[in-house]
């Protein structure tokens, strides 16, 4: 084998020491949600189905602290109310409905950025104020004698919802009022103007020692599938559907279930 002399094998080490500086270090990656994109910066104002008021506020908070550059604005009310807001030309970036009822609305339009996407479900439940003084025991107590019954407006999600429970269960229930939001039947319920409210399970999460919940099976036949798009034409587009993305991916997904909502 042929032999280096010292000198030249001076020079090697150090042709190979100056080469091995030049490579490239392998570096941890940034930490962030948004490492090696251009920041986020814009207002959105999202309409979003009254059911999810608590979780929405939550998420908001949360996109704005990933996000600095960015700020949310939220207007909570029924589905229906709120398409019907948009269609007329109110200014939102983000539609969230409690069914895919309304959001077809919405993209029938031609109001939608993109195709919606499906990011919960949610189930009804009776609601009773603590004590359940009216001992309601399952969907067939609703329709008691002297019970105050409140519902929402056939027109909201849940008023659907509710339609299709008593209909599949062949029930006629009699409702003293008919709501346009779940958060209003609600309300009637704390107040103690109502002994009973069909909401959604997620609503008597939320409120809590304010009331009682009652499950029923018959619940589980009319679930609703709640989507999400960015509304065309919004000012602050690439925003609008960073948070649509925020809301149906893994960051979503935790708040949503702490809450009560299913998989989609």
């Amino acid at each position: 084998m042929a032999r280096v002399s010292r000198p030249l094998a001076l020079v090697v080490t150090a042709l190979a020491l100056a080469f091995t500086g030049c490579a490239p270090v392998a570096t941890a990656p940034t930490a962030g949600p948004t490492a090696g994109a251009t920041a986020l910066t814009g207002d959105i104002t999202v309409y979003a189905a009254a059911s999810l008021t608590a979780t929405f506020t939550d998420l908001a908070e949360a996109f704005e602290t990933e996000n600095p550059g960015t700020t949310v604005a939220l207007n909570f009310a029924g589905s229906s109310d709120l398409v019907t807001q948009i269609i007329e030309g109110a200014p939102a970036d983000v539609f969230a409905s409690a069914d895919t009822a309304n959001m077809a609305r919405l993209t029938d339009a031609g109001l939608g950025e993109g195709d919606p996407v499906d990011f919960a479900t949610n189930t009804l439940e009776i609601a009773v104020p603590p004590g359940n003084p009216a001992g309601i025991t399952d969907l067939a107590g609703l329709a008691g004698p002297g019970v105050k019954l409140v519902v929402c407006a056939p027109e909201v999600p849940c008023g659907r919802a509710t339609a299709a429970v008593a209909s599949a269960a062949g029930l006629t229930l009699t409702p003293v009022s008919e709501e346009s939001s779940v958060t209003d039947v609600l309300g009637k319920v704390t107040s103690g103007e109502a002994d009973a409210g069909l909401v959604y399970v997620t609503d008597v999460t939320a409120a809590g020692a304010a009331v009682a919940g009652v499950e029923f099976e018959e619940s589980a036949g009319a679930a609703n599938t709640y989507p999400i798009v960015a509304v065309r034409d919004s000012a602050s587009a690439t925003v609008a559907q960073a948070f649509v993305e925020f809301v149906g991916g893994p960051a979503g997904a935790p708040v949503l279930r702490a809450a009560g909502f299913g998989a989609p």
